[in-house]
């Protein structure tokens, strides 16, 4: 698929992730191809040659769900679909955050442009001007049972379509559908057969989210070697047990990459150095430190794995029914969200464990019995001052709700629709929890890297290694080093900051290179 600079162009075949990511959260502009438009025109041309058939066709002619087989005279089919996104758009609960939006909204853009759905050109093309004009649809936390799509979440977006509805502009603001696009200069769609259905009937939530969330934990694990390099040096632990060598005896791919990034950030440590060698009478490091990549490559592996299953949902078109390549409309079960259900559901196991060696490490700075020398709680004048105590409850709080949202939500299913429906995914509620869990990991990565900061100011006149000393060095830029307790809430969140926006990793590879 060809990319400018400023626009994404939605083909026939397949998205990728990082163009998913850049208009979800970049705001990048979306045009349809022409072979889309071409696709769509064609498969068009069969549901209107059925728009006035006597015989029954899911979607065009009968009621949806548990009311299939109730048919639908030509002179009501139109109502039919609007009356199908007015009452599906039935979401409660808070507001899902713009780029989940956007990035539902152009994953359900990009299977209308496979002319699979028997949508109209015009309709889609209207769904790419409200993504350009920067207008979201409030979806609601609600609605989405994970199978027959994400539909109420869907179904909002399409009400937008209409004109209905509530909206936020480009600005953030709050207002009427219809506000938004008269402002907007864009012309409401009076929906037609089949088009209400192909607007709803999709995974493109659960994908959406699924998408986003491969690309913070991605991050977040080279977050994680670094803090436990960070670590590892401060806490007097041995870089051996790293060793390329060990490590091929289990050839696990991402535990390798894991013990890479130890091994390069670790390199040219003086602190390290400093207690090699026969005269160092421990045996071996606690497993938080000395099993560090086997966590966070498993990690990797089944980010691996997810990403897997997403390209494969990326390259579906998921409907019902569907227009085929020989002209017949053909019913499935291609909406059913189990898939990327269960892959929703590993991440967020991957989330809390690695929150949770990571609060491990933590734990240990504090601990003068386990410290190897650091004062109790890297505080200045232990019993005056408290330290780094309770940033570690505020952790172990973090860690304790991480273990609750890593309960997985693909093994329930309320059934539906009169029974029609009865057994159901639950992949929104999978990918809404693995959101809370991503944010979660960021601040423990980010208050295991404010206290190994620390405890490495603490081992002065030691010096820390190239890679460590240069993230140091950027938290104390935000963040001031050791003293008399201070006001922790926004030292802890200038981290997560540093966290988020990259500054983290940028400064460890401005000395050891791009980390995998």
């Amino acid at each position: 698929m060809d990319v400018t600079i400023d626009t994404i162009r939605v083909d026939v075949g397949p998205l990728t992730p990082a163009e998913v990511v850049a208009v979800a959260r970049a705001g990048r502009q979306v045009e349809l191809t022409s072979e889309a438009v071409a696709a769509m025109r064609e498969s068009r041309a069969v549901i209107d040659g059925l728009a006035h058939d006597s015989q029954p066709h899911y979607g065009v002619s009968t009621g949806f769900g548990a009311l299939a087989n109730q048919p639908i005279p030509p002179d009501l089919r139109k109502q039919l679909q609007r009356s199908l996104i007015r009452s599906h758009a039935a979401g409660s609960g808070p507001e899902v955050e713009r780029e989940v939006v956007r990035a539902l909204m152009l994953l359900r853009l990009s299977t209308l442009a496979t002319g699979r759905t028997g949508i109209r050109p015009q309709t889609a093309q209207v769904y790419a001007r409200l993504l350009n004009a920067g207008i979201t649809p409030v979806v609601h936390e609600y609605g989405s049972l994970g199978c027959s799509g994400d539909l109420a979440p869907l179904a909002h977006c399409a009400l937008a379509l209409m004109g209905e509805g509530r909206v936020r502009d480009a600005d953030g603001t709050p207002l009427e559908a219809g506000v938004a696009l008269g402002r907007a200069g864009i012309v409401a769609i009076e929906l037609v057969e089949k088009e209400g259905l192909a607007l709803i009937n999709g995974t493109d939530g659960m994908l959406g989210m699924l998408l986003l969330a491969i690309e913070d934990l991605r991050e977040l694990l080279v977050v994680a070697d670094i803090a436990a390099a960070m670590s590892v040096e401060a806490l007097m632990g041995t870089d051996a047990v790293f060793a390329p060598e060990l490590q091929a005896l289990r050839p696990q791919a991402g535990q390798a990459v894991a013990a890479a990034n130890v091994r390069a950030l670790l390199a040219g440590s003086a602190i390290v150095a400093s207690h090699r060698g026969p005269e160092d009478t421990r045996v071996q490091d606690a497993y938080s430190l000395r099993c560090a990549p086997a966590v966070a490559g498993g990690a990797r592996d089944t980010v691996d794995h997810a990403a897997s299953v997403a390209a494969r949902e990326l390259a579906a078109a998921v409907d019902n029914p569907v227009v085929t390549r020989d002209g017949r409309v053909a019913s499935n079960g291609n909406f059913h969200g189990a898939p990327l259900a269960y892959v929703l559901d590993f991440l967020a196991i991957v989330a809390a464990d690695v929150a949770s060696i990571a609060e491990r490490r933590t734990d240990r700075h504090l601990d003068p019995a386990r410290s190897h020398g650091l004062p109790p709680f890297l505080a200045d004048s232990p019993g005056v001052d408290s330290g780094y105590m309770i940033a570690q409850y505020t952790q172990a709080a973090m860690v304790s709700q991480l273990k609750r949202l890593a309960v997985p939500a693909s093994v329930d299913s309320i059934p539906s629709s009169a029974m029609q429906e009865d057994h159901v995914s639950m992949g929104w509620s999978a990918a809404r929890k693995l959101r809370l869990a991503v944010d979660a990991l960021r601040g423990v990565l980010a208050i295991e890297l404010l206290t190994a900061s620390r405890s490495l100011d603490l081992r002065a006149p030691l010096v820390a290694g190239p890679a460590t000393a240069a993230v140091r060095a950027r938290i104390r830029e935000h963040v001031a080093g050791p003293g008399p307790d201070r006001f922790l809430a926004p030292d802890i969140e200038a981290v997560v900051r540093l966290v988020r926006d990259g500054s983290v990793r940028a400064a460890a590879e401005t000395v050891v290179g791009p980390l995998s």
